[in-house]
């Protein structure tokens, strides 16, 4: 897997998060991709070779060992990675359609624009985004459920395997057993890290939009009394009644999707 396309790739998301969103991509490439890429998948490498039971019995080890891990701890994380970062893709694809729309109003209406800023968060984009943190977090929790359900999130040095062809209940032996359950922890909290970063940034999201709706409420109460202009108030004072009332149309600018 090409993880440095992946990051050149993710990169672009940044101009388009919050910090929180910034952050989430931090922690994904340098607590999850880059210790994947530089720790994990070097002690895990003699995980089938070095599983040993005690028993010649041919085929009883792939048996016991199938059991015991019936998807490698590896590819589980390379899933859990490809899937938590490609709905940030859906972003940067809105991002994208709405650049071309831009470019076609601008032809069409001789140098308008359809948009101010294509990559800010308003209208449809909005939404997209939120979906995407949606998407991301539903897949790491989903993945450590997964994880939980599949091995509790522990690594024992034996494990007891009663399959055929095994002759009888054997022992079988898991390779570095302390040092794997330590880098199954660390994936663990990590994914957490990023479960409630992606959390704070929807409430962070949801909460400036709320913010944004009760001001422009406000300031639509607001223009409706200037509006109403007193005869015998002075022009200056118009004046500024006027200025103001613009300046709050001027803010309620809405974008398309």
């Amino acid at each position: 897997m090409n993880w440095m396309s992946l990051q050149v790739l993710l990169g672009g998301v940044s101009q388009y998060s919050t910090a929180f969103g910034r952050v989430w991509l931090s922690v994904v490439f340098v607590f999850r991709v880059l210790v994947f890429v530089v720790a994990i998948q070097q002690v895990w490498n003699d995980e089938q070779k070095d599983f040993i039971c005690n028993t010649a019995q041919p085929g009883c080890a792939n048996v016991c060992y199938n059991k015991f891990f019936p998807i490698s701890h590896v590819r589980l994380w390379a899933l859990q990675i490809i899937f938590v970062t490609c709905p940030s893709l859906m972003v940067v694809a809105h991002v994208k359609y709405r650049e071309m729309k831009d470019e076609k109003y601008i032809t069409l209406h001789k140098g308008d624009h359809l948009y101010v800023n294509p990559g800010k968060k308003r209208g449809g984009l909005w939404y997209t985004y939120i979906l995407s943190l949606m998407f991301k977090a539903g897949f790491d929790a989903g993945f450590l459920y997964i994880l939980y359900f599949l091995y509790h999130f522990d690594m024992p040095n034996v494990t007891k395997c009663t399959e055929e062809p095994c002759p009888n209940t054997v022992d079988c032996y898991i390779s570095r057993p302390t040092e794997k359950k330590i880098f199954t922890l660390f994936m663990v909290v990590s994914s957490s890290v990023c479960i409630f970063m992606c959390i704070c940034e929807i409430f962070y999201l949801i909460n400036n939009k709320v913010r944004k709706f009760l001001r422009k409420r406000r300031d639509r109460i607001t223009d409706s009394n200037y509006r109403r202009v007193d005869p015998t108030a002075s022009s200056t004072q118009n004046l500024s009644n006027l200025e103001k009332a613009k300046a709050a149309a001027e803010e309620k600018e809405s974008e398309p999707t």
